[in-house]
């Protein structure tokens, strides 16, 4: 996806705002100590390197591993966003309760592909999906910090939201235990195309996990039409950067429908 001038300096200014918030947390007010402390652990996982080279990448530490991811800034999913880190930080917390060794795990909206990596390290099958125009990085970062390393070696995947996916993904026989979603809800037109690539991946036992960065009233709405589908629990909420990350699950087939 090639950016306009405009859109890439939307995508600076939303990446300076991103983690001004997460420097500026010290100001917190003390009914917000415990968000404070959680996000401050979380940006912990996160490395710069040492040494500046011709490839441009940082570093993050989850599931045990230091893991090196290559971005780029002219792209909206070649870079690492905090909700991406939140979603990390959760799956290695909670990895008693959410146990991903053995399971099916499928990441919409892959980007540079650290959630799927951590997944992966954490044991699952996984399947990276993005536009095909980030597969290369994408492939890239995935075997990099899993080859060796992880029980099962990912796959990465085109998938293109809405388009093709009864060819590319039929439900007869993609079974997902887990969706992931991090930061695929923001200024973009493809949000009911997102709506259908959840429905049509997500059978009645999937569960869904899925961080999001609260930003403008359309992309807010999202969330109420996502929920004319799926039941929506709020696991986890950090309002010092506007980001809460959702468990859902199918509602009763019988009675849901997508929205005109």
């Amino acid at each position: 996806m090639d950016l306009t001038s405009s859109q890439h300096n939307y995508l600076q200014n939303e990446l300076l705002q991103n983690w001004w918030q997460i420097c500026s947390l010290t100001n917190l007010s003390a009914g917000e100590k415990e968000d404070e402390q959680i996000v401050a652990e979380i940006m912990r996982r996160r490395f710069f390197p040492a040494v500046i080279t011709h490839e441009t990448w940082e570093g993050f530490h989850f599931a045990g591993h230091e893991i090196r991811i290559t971005e780029a800034t002219d792209c909206y999913g070649a870079v690492v966003w905090p909700s991406a880190l939140v979603l990390c930080y959760f799956l290695e917390t909670n990895s008693k309760q959410y146990n991903l060794v053995d399971k099916n795990v499928i990441e919409i909206g892959a980007g540079t592909g650290l959630v799927s990596i951590v997944a992966s390290l954490l044991g699952a099958f996984v399947t990276a999906t993005d536009l095909p125009e980030l597969l290369g990085n994408l492939r890239h970062n995935v075997l990099r910090n899993t080859k060796l390393k992880s029980k099962h070696q990912p796959c990465v995947k085109e998938l293109s939201w809405g388009i093709d996916l009864e060819k590319n993904f039929p439900r007869s026989s993609c079974h997902f235990d887990y969706i992931m979603a991090a930061d695929v809800v923001y200024h973009h037109p493809f949000l009911d195309e997102l709506l259908l690539t959840f429905d049509h991946l997500c059978k009645n036992d999937t569960v869904i996990l899925w961080a999001m960065k609260f930003r403008l009233e359309k992309e807010n709405k999202f969330v109420d039409r996502f929920q004319t589908l799926f039941d929506l629990e709020m696991i986890s909420n950090f309002p010092s950067l506007n980001i809460t990350l959702y468990k859902a699950m199918r509602k009763d087939s019988m009675k849901a429908s997508l929205p005109n």
